[in-house]
């Protein structure tokens, strides 16, 4: 074999290797461009879930502030009627002590007629 076909074979083995390395790099390029590609999806997914996440707690926080409100609102009037019935009561029974032509209570004629029977 001559010496200048031994050169053009290395010359032809080297260019081969350089395009399967050429080939490889650009394969691998690709992948790591498909796989940056789907991060970036992955990432605009959590996002938006991240996103939907957040309001629905400010949703949740903000109808737990409005039942605690409500129910604060609940035993504030809960209290008020409670002391308008103390109120009324008073009133009431200041009235029936008062009017002369009020029937005594139960109580007091119980002990009428305990006092009656002795």
């Amino acid at each position: 074999m001559s010496t200048l076909a031994i050169v053009l074979i290395v010359i032809g083995v080297l260019i081969v290797i350089a395009l399967l390395v050429a080939a490889a790099r650009a394969r691998r390029n690709r992948q790591l461009d498909d796989r940056r590609e789907v991060a970036t999806e992955h990432r605009d997914e959590a996002a938006g879930r991240r996103l939907a996440a957040d309001k629905e707690a400010a949703a949740a926080e903000e109808q737990a502030a409005r039942a605690r409100r409500e129910a604060a609102e609940a035993e504030e009037r809960s209290r008020a009627a409670e002391a308008e019935r103390r109120t009324a009561s008073a009133h009431e029974e200041h009235a029936t002590q008062v009017d002369p032509d009020a029937e005594p209570d139960e109580s007091d004629q119980s002990a009428t007629e305990t006092g009656r029977g002795a």
